[in-house]
């Protein structure tokens, strides 16, 4: 039994493939460019006078064009160095209103911030398993709620690892029983723009008090390294977020605000290029689904975002154990599924934001490694 890294397996496998080669499906890397018009305004942007602090709620112009997009309002948006910093900025801010001694649940499996946040500052995480269905038994959710002392719930739609995007209803439901057992919200949304079949319902109408929503432009515009998101949030949060941001992250980096406020106003907000982007991944997301099932992994309906999410076949007991071995021998990275749930020992995750021909060539290593 060989011995697991500490700390993060998405950080553990990409490092080794950023050290020795290979073909990274570990990491939610985009195996795409960014606009060329996005990077040709960041040249020009580059010679300006842009390079000292920016504002620390956010490019004014690029703030414009957010509030717009989603019809908020300024004392609704903050602008963050990405979404990573927008959920832990949430959950700091959030230690201040409820102290340290509650609980913390999100769906299984689940994104390790979601997990990694309450172990990280001593609250209890829960995980709440869907049904047969992948579908939420609302009586036992509110039952978990009350008995583990729950006050906040993390929901990403599409999910990361399991592209499961929720519909209104499930998404209604879940608002109505934070509201009636006093639960934060964080709702991370940053695939927003990658789905196969019907764009999610993000609830930009349901903005109350209780709820955060949590997005960036990493996915959406292959810049994941730019490090820009943004928390839409009750005015009442206005003053209290801003002043705890302005000690975690500062500001969000000012040359490369400006350059896609500048891109964003000049190319209807990117949508072509999401649009582009969107059926590149998803006839990535084809390739491998087919090529898994072909070896015998039983892979769930997925409905957006950037991976795969598969049971290894039978013969298979151990994700970290399969995971390794891949990569020692074919050098294909992913991430083995007790990332992001402790009963996900024979579920692998894969990332689809590549090229369809790179996917191809990991498909003909998994067929060479079975």
């Amino acid at each position: 039994m060989r011995s697991k890294p500490e700390g993060s397996y998405i950080s553990y496998f990409s490092n080794l493939v950023k050290s020795n080669g290979g073909i990274n499906l570990a990491q939610g890397i985009p195996g795409f460019q960014p606009p060329k018009k996005l990077i040709d305004i960041l040249n020009d942007v580059s010679s300006t006078e842009v390079h000292q602090y920016a504002p620390g709620i956010g490019n004014l112009k690029l703030r414009a064009l957010v509030e717009q997009y989603y019809g908020v309002s300024p004392d609704q948006l903050l602008m963050v160095q990405g979404a990573t910093e927008g959920l832990s900025l949430v959950y700091t801010y959030l230690l201040k209103i409820l102290g340290s001694d509650f609980g913390v649940l999100s769906f299984n499996p689940a994104y390790e911030s979601y997990s990694q946040l309450p172990k990280i500052f001593g609250q209890q995480f829960v995980e709440f398993y869907l049904d047969e269905n992948n579908s939420i038994d609302f009586d036992e959710l509110g039952k978990t709620v009350e008995r583990n002392r729950v006050k906040l719930i993390f929901i990403s739609s599409p999910g990361n690892p399991y592209g499961k995007i929720w519909s209104r209803d499930e998404i209604d439901n879940i608002l109505n029983l934070a509201e009636k057992h006093g639960v934060y919200i964080v709702f991370d949304s940053v695939y927003e723009e990658l789905y196969f079949e019907y764009k999610p319902y993000i609830p930009i109408d349901r903005l109350n008090e209780r709820l955060f929503i949590v997005s960036s432009f990493s996915k959406s515009l292959c810049i994941t390294g730019w490090r820009i998101g943004y928390i839409i949030h009750h005015s009442t949060h206005c003053k209290g977020l801003r002043a705890v941001h302005d000690y975690i992250g500062l500001c969000a980096p000012s040359v490369l605000q400006e350059a896609l406020a500048l891109y964003l106003s000049q190319n209807g907000y990117g949508c072509d290029f999401m649009e582009s982007f969107r059926e590149n991944v998803k006839l990535s997301f084809n390739e491998l689904s087919k090529g898994l099932l072909e070896l015998g992994f039983h892979v769930p309906k997925i409905d957006g975002g950037c991976f795969v999410w598969a049971e290894l076949p039978p013969k298979f007991d151990d994700g970290f154990e399969f995971a390794s071995e891949l990569y020692e021998q074919k050098r294909v990275a992913v991430i083995p599924g007790e990332h992001f749930s402790k009963s996900s020992t024979k579920w692998i995750r894969f990332n689809v934001a590549r090229p369809v021909d790179e996917i191809r060539l990991a498909v003909t290593c998994l067929k060479e490694f079975f």
